[in-house]
């Protein structure tokens, strides 16, 4: 019911009085019980009604009752009734109009009957209907909670009250009504099968899983039917998110699909699905699957089918690349698992994983946090999620990454008045207007006057200016209050204006000269310039879109964009770099209808008609009954509320500077066109031309002439590498005879020494050379600082040094520390850096203390 928040709050005015709605849901919250009860599930299809101000709780009730008894057909002598405890009226509304019997009217407190969508907003209190599988058992001692005789399956929520921030519940203008039908518990009613599983939705799912896994689901134990009703659960969810555009990765809804193929995958294997199920050993099966989802989808959702291909693309992909980890992460979750197990405990504490290993599993290994905790279960562990939580916290604040998220409460508009009604937009066709302010905001707050130097947001009757939406920013411009004959006498400088409350525009700035006040009229003027760059850029962006559809694929489409003044940036679903040669095609497409100045079409249409013309409709934007429709004919067509080109070739020339991954499966292009294009092309010309004067080539000499140059730099180095290595061999040599004698019954030879400025290869060389003239046994340690206060240090251990017990990598890193550094390698073998090299000397009489120390020991 999140899209009719704002609704039943006022905020919006309704379109229509009321609605029905069948929606796909995603619920992962407990994903833990899916198939350990009969009703829950990741994904599930809610069936609503809602009234907004339209019938209420008396005309809610008998239709529910109608289409539950005759519509359905469900005995009435099965269904109970809950209603809120204080709840009089919707008690007789059932008990005395619709006929139900006390007996089965339970009142219940607000845990279970009183509805809220969070902290703050909409509420009311509800009024459920079970169906009793087992009315044998009487009326005695009710528990309508026990799920092994009752199942909820319509709940009516009367929302009447706005919850607010101390609590209290202040009644809504209007009386609204949120209805919900679950489909999978209807369906389980009615066909009569012990569970939401075995219904004609999923049940068809698992068979094809139990059939890869070489299992009968009806003679299989409760272990393995558990795991085959993930699989069905989970690869229903996992299909319909792909299908709506929801591409596997690390954040966001991406997370959310990711986790659930994997979670497939896993389960999988554990039933023991190898490869495709069908003797492919290098296959995967999830697509095998997949391929019983859509065909169960055909006939109520066919789009599923037409994106066949994109889903069962990702799918194989996303196992793919799980199980070329799964397998290394396993094998270091049991020794993580065997090492927590064999932690000395206090009596009556469970071993535990810690935070930091749970989340390394999870970001180099790719394991969803949920099964780490999943199988560490299984084997009596528990995982340290604070930990783990602290771990993500960290690399949250190093992320750059972009995160998704729904907003779920209606913004801060405190400061509005309520007869503040929608702006009139006319930026379509003007740039400049007259306009009335109706709301001044400072810092949040409603003001009637807001003098020189104070930032302000404000409201008008009718702008101009574009509000942030659709990925397009909003215009800056300026607004002129004038007396008289036009003389100005305050002037507020605009660089931003947003959306709040559905469709007020927000214009935020600085007042640059004067004072601006409630009720004065202004001439609100956009900036010409940037606006233009907007246009050019945003039906550039549609242009891209079309491209990337003919050299890439039609499954290619959009996964959001951003449409500056001097740049676009366009995200699309896409699972890998592209080449220079699909850059260029697409650089050419749209030039090429750049060229063809073609004009524009703009239509205001139904939304249904609008996408039955073929227009591409966003992924997550909301539209209303009428939409607006932007054609390039033949070319593109998209719903898109944005300021286009009346022409293409307003937008002069287009071209892309850089395509990057920025998540798993999503792409990134960002260009530029029109006066930023010209700029882009105009200083890399220059560039080239300065390029082309001090090589001494011509423009299309310069990459050999670059290329011969890194060859004969590369030559260069290695030489002077090379040379670099034979001093340090030298130096070595004379430095051999400082080596020294541990006593004790083995004769060990020991090396500790500077070596001044030579470079960390140098050094290597060096240790090498010793290790070889030294001969077994031999410990070698040696440091220098070559550059930039920068310390190298390297240890070299002979076979004989190993066998005792000490290790080059371990025994360095305490070294390298005294040096604000650090470092590691193989048993015999490592290298470190480090930043303080005025503590060389320190270091080197340590590792020098140490080893003495330690080969005394062990060699006696």
């Amino acid at each position: 019911m999140l899209q009719f928040k704002p609704i039943f709050l006022g905020k919006v005015p309704r379109e229509v009085p009321c609605a029905t709605t069948a929606q796909r849901c995603i619920r992962t919250n407990d994903v833990e019980n899916v198939g350990k009860t009969a009703r829950h599930h990741t994904f599930f299809e809610m069936l609503g009604n809602f009234s907004f101000g339209d019938y209420f709780k008396k005309e809610a009730i008998k239709w529910a009752w109608e289409l539950s008894t005759v519509e359905l057909g469900l005995p009435a002598e099965r269904l109970w009734i809950s209603v809120f405890e204080d709840d009089d009226e919707a008690f007789k509304i059932w008990n005395n109009e619709v006929g139900v019997p006390a007996e089965r009217i339970k009142r219940m407190g607000e845990e279970d009957n009183f509805w809220t969508s969070g902290v703050t907003g909409p509420c009311g209190p509800c009024s459920e209907i079970y169906y009793d599988f087992h009315p044998e058992r009487g009326y005695s001692d009710v528990d309508l909670g026990d799920d092994t005789r009752f199942i909820e399956f319509y709940n009516l929520v009367f929302m009447q009250y706005n919850k607010k921030d101390d609590g209290m519940l202040e009644p809504l203008k209007q009386k609204n009504i949120d209805t919900g039908m679950g489909l999978e518990r209807v369906a389980r009613i009615l066909q009569k099968v012990p569970n939401n599983y075995e219904t004609d939705l999923i049940y068809p799912i698992i068979e094809k899983a139990a059939e890869l896994a070489n299992v009968s689901y009806a003679f299989a134990n409760d272990q393995t039917k558990l795991k085959l009703k993930i699989i069905g659960d989970h690869m229903r969810a996992a299909v319909f998110l792909i299908s709506d555009g929801v591409i596997p990765s690390n954040i966001g809804r991406g997370y959310v699909v990711r986790r659930l193929i994997r979670r497939v995958v896993r389960t999988g294997r554990l039933l023991g699905i190898k490869g495709d199920g069908q003797g492919n050993l290098e296959g995967v099966f999830s697509p095998v699957i997949a391929e019983k989802v859509i065909e169960l989808s055909t006939q109520i959702e066919p789009e599923v089918k037409d994106r066949r291909s994109r889903i069962l693309e990702e799918l194989k992909r996303e196992e793919s690349r799980f199980v070329q980890t799964l397998e290394r992460g396993e094998k270091l979750l049991e020794e993580m698992i065997s090492d927590a197990l064999s932690v000395p405990r206090e009596n009556g504490t469970r071993p535990c994983l810690a935070g930091k290993d749970a989340f390394l599993l999870y970001d180099t290994y790719g394991f969803p946090v949920e099964i780490t905790i999943e199988v560490a279960e299984e084997q009596g562990v528990t995982v340290d999620m604070d930990g783990f939580d602290v771990e993500m916290e960290k690399q949250r604040r190093q992320s750059q990454a972009a995160h998704n998220a729904v907003k779920l409460e209606v913004g801060d508009t405190s400061g509005l008045t309520d007869n503040i009604s929608e702006t009139e937009f006319l930026g379509y066709d003007m740039l400049s207007a007259r306009a009335v302010v109706k709301s001044l905001l400072v810092n949040g707050k409603s003001v009637i006057q807001v003098p020189e130097g104070n930032e302000v947001e404000v409201l008008l009757d009718r702008t101009p200016f574009y509000a942030e939406s659709g990925g397009q920013v909003g215009d800056h411009g300026l607004l002129y209050v004038t007396e008289g004959e036009n003389q100005r006498t305050a002037i507020v400088e605009i660089t931003d204006v947003q959306k709040s409350m559905g469709n007020v525009f927000v214009h935020r700035g600085t007042i640059k000269e004067g004072v601006i006040e409630v009720g004065k009229e202004v001439e609100a003027a956009v900036d010409a310039k940037l606006r233009q760059g907007a246009k050019v850029h945003h039906t550039a962006t549609h242009l891209l879109q079309s491209a990337l559809k003919k050299v890439l694929g039609p499954e290619t489409s959009q996964a959001g964009s951003l449409v500056e003044f001097d740049r676009l940036r366009f995200d699309f679903n896409f699972h890998r770099q592209l080449r220079s040669d699909e850059l260029q095609e697409i650089e050419r497409l749209i030039n090429g209808w750049i060229g063809n100045a073609a004009l524009l079409q703009t239509k205001v249409m139904p939304l249904m008609e609008a996408k039955s013309a073929g227009a591409i409709a966003m992924f997550g934007e909301k539209y209303g009954e009428e939409v607006r429709v932007v054609e390039v004919p033949g070319v593109s067509m998209e719903l898109c509320g944005g300021t286009h080109v009346s022409n293409t070739s307003e937008i002069r020339g287009f071209k892309i500077i850089d395509e990057q991954g920025v998540a798993s499966g999503i792409r990134r292009i960002e260009a530029v066109a029109g006066d930023a294009f010209i700029e882009y092309v105009t200083s890399r010309d220059y560039h080239m031309k300065q390029l082309c004067s001090t090589l001494k080539v011509k423009a299309e000499e310069v990459t050999s002439r670059v290329e011969n140059l890194l060859e004969e730099l590369k030559t260069a180095r290695n030489e002077v590498s090379a040379l670099r290595s034979k001093a340090a061999v030298y130096k070595a040599s004379v430095v051999a005879e400082k080596a020294f004698l541990v006593e004790s019954s083995t004769k060990i030879r020991v090396l500790v020494e500077s070596m001044d400025n030579t470079d960390a290869d140098a050094l290597k060389s060096a240790a090498e050379y010793l290790l070889e003239t030294l001969e077994d046994p031999a410990a070698i340690v040696l440091g220098s600082s070559p550059s930039d206060g920068k310390v190298s240090l390297v240890a070299a251990f002979s076979p004989g040094v190993v066998k005792l017990g000490i290790q080059a990598g371990k025994f360095l890193g305490p070294i390298a520390k005294i040096c604000g550094g650090g470092g590691g390698g193989r048993p015999n073998f490592a290298q470190a850096g480090g930043r303080k090299h005025e503590n060389l000397q320190d270091a080197l009489e340590k590792a020098r203390s140490e080893l003495v120390s330690f080969l005394s020991e062990k060699a006696s």
